[in-house]
């Protein structure tokens, strides 16, 4: 196997390992939904306040189903730039993204000199625009 199969093979296993782990985080979210504790506390809801905490608690449990999602799209598009050969590649400048970035950020499709240079246009346009 040469070296960029083996590269090639260790990002993979760990975007799999961490979509694996994404998953599971949203199969938890959506239990909490349907258990039966969540069911007792809204019986033994005794006014608005309590009624508002569950509100607030199903908001939140709902934004992180839709982070999870989120993830989940970026983890599959850099497993499809992985055997497409893409992966890894700066979209802006071409240079490969070190192997260090991708651990960090696997899916990063900057490099690190690309996204900070991105940022700081950001910035700019946020000061000048507010």
């Amino acid at each position: 196997m040469k070296i960029d199969e083996l590269r090639k093979d260790r990002l993979k296993k760990m975007l799999n390992k961490m979509k694996e782990q994404i998953l599971q985080e949203a199969k938890e979210e959506i239990r909490k939904f349907q258990t039966a504790e969540r069911r007792q506390i809204i019986e033994t809801v005794m006014d608005d306040a309590d009624l508002s905490v569950i509100d607030l608690s199903e908001d939140i449990s709902l934004k992180q189903l839709s982070a999870h999602r989120d993830v989940l799209k970026k983890i599959e598009q850099a497993l499809r730039k992985l055997d497409e050969g893409t992966y890894g590649v700066c979209e802006m400048c071409g240079d490969e993204i070190p192997e260090e970035r991708l651990k960090i950020l696997p899916f990063a499709i900057y490099c690190r000199d690309c996204q900070e240079r991105i940022e700081m246009m950001e910035k700019f346009e946020s000061e000048e625009g507010g």
